[in-house]
């Protein structure tokens, strides 16, 4: 489908050209600007494009005796954490803060590096219920960013169920709305904004870190001022808020949807660059952008000329566009402008 007019946020900020072309990179695009809605136009008998080299670079992991065992522990985690849960709502009982803990440690023993937990994380798909899968992502994403930060391990542990308890206020959404395959009205919309405040009052009375508190009150709020519920600025919002958001919107774009399959980890790189240093906390942004980089040298990519090549070099000022070597040729991609990497292969 083609764009049919040109987009523009709320505050009148042109995101897309009119007759761009929809891909995976301009759809994430609205997911990051939360543009729900857009006019497009149809092209009769278009030509599918499957992109292979990425299907076959995850479908090894997924094979791998390594993801099979992740893959047990991870829904093994999500199990507990539902069952926990609801005993929180229901029973009206304190968190079981060291299971909740243990059980995400046993997920990251399970993991090589910081890479190889990324990478597992692009392979599961096959989960309906996306407000527990979410959280746990958002979870283990945090606590490799923390790792990166040098998080004293007090530290390390309270980002890690900030990330998982961000989203908590969901469960009293109605799943008609967290499931609705169609827009949302505006009643419904707002419904769902609810959640930061609901997840706050569910946690203001338990015996956890204040910053894990301020996380579910705070992780939709954006340092230009343009999140909610508050439209509070970057010195307004708690640290740890402003770290889960990155973690939050990057596993947002690297999962499948139902439009559209999991973005290229660099191409999520390039709309962080271009878009998010106004949004997001510029000190997280830049540890968290460098440390994606920089767990993928010497990985194999696939170019959107077609090439194949080794990333040799993280280019720091243009990390998503590093030097990629294509046989005897090393291609400077923050200098090739015309090309980019599309896929990991």
């Amino acid at each position: 489908m083609v764009v049919a007019d040109d987009v523009y946020t709320m505050d009148n900020h042109l995101v897309i050209l009119k007759n761009t072309t929809l891909t995976d990179k301009i759809i994430a695009r609205l997911e990051f600007y939360s543009i729900e809605e857009i006019w497009v136009k149809s092209i009769a008998n278009p030509k599918v494009i499957i992109d292979d080299e990425q299907s076959s670079y995850f479908n090894k992991i997924r094979t791998s005796e390594g993801f099979k065992r992740f893959h047990l522990a991870y829904a093994n985690t999500i199990s507990d954490f539902r069952e926990s849960i609801n005993k929180v709502i229901k029973e009206k009982i304190d968190l079981d803060i060291r299971k909740l803990l243990a059980d995400i440690s046993n997920i990251l023993l399970l993991c090589n590096s910081s890479i190889d937990l990324l990478n597992m994380l692009h392979c599961i798909r096959n989960y309906d219920d996306t407000t527990y899968v979410h959280s746990l992502n958002v979870a283990l994403i945090n606590n490799v960013i923390g790792r990166w930060l040098n998080f004293s391990q007090y530290d390390l542990e309270a980002i890690t169920l900030a990330g998982l308890l961000h989203d908590i206020g969901k469960i009293f959404i109605p799943s008609s709305i967290i499931t609705k395959p169609d827009k949302l009205t505006d009643e419904e919309y707002n419904t769902v904004k609810q959640h930061t405040v609901s997840g706050y009052q569910i946690l203001m009375n338990k015996d956890i870190d204040e910053r894990i508190k301020n996380t579910a009150l705070m992780h939709h709020e954006r340092c230009d001022g343009s999140g909610y519920p508050y439209g509070l600025h970057t010195d307004q919002i708690d640290p740890f808020a402003r770290l889960v958001a990155i973690a939050d919107v990057y596993d947002a774009m690297t999962c499948a949807r139902v439009y559209r399959g999991p973005m290229c980890p660099f191409e999520v790189l390039s709309i962080f660059e271009s878009e998010g240093f106004t949004k997001y906390d510029p000190a997280y942004i830049t540890t968290f952008l460098e440390g994606i980089a920089q767990t993928y040298i010497h990985n194999t990519v696939r170019l959107s000329n077609g090439m194949t090549g080794e990333i040799v070099l993280i280019n720091k000022i243009e990390l998503s566009k590093p030097v990629v070597l294509v046989g005897d040729t090393f291609i400077d991609l923050s200098k090739q402008r015309d090309v980019h990497i599309t896929a990991l292969s």
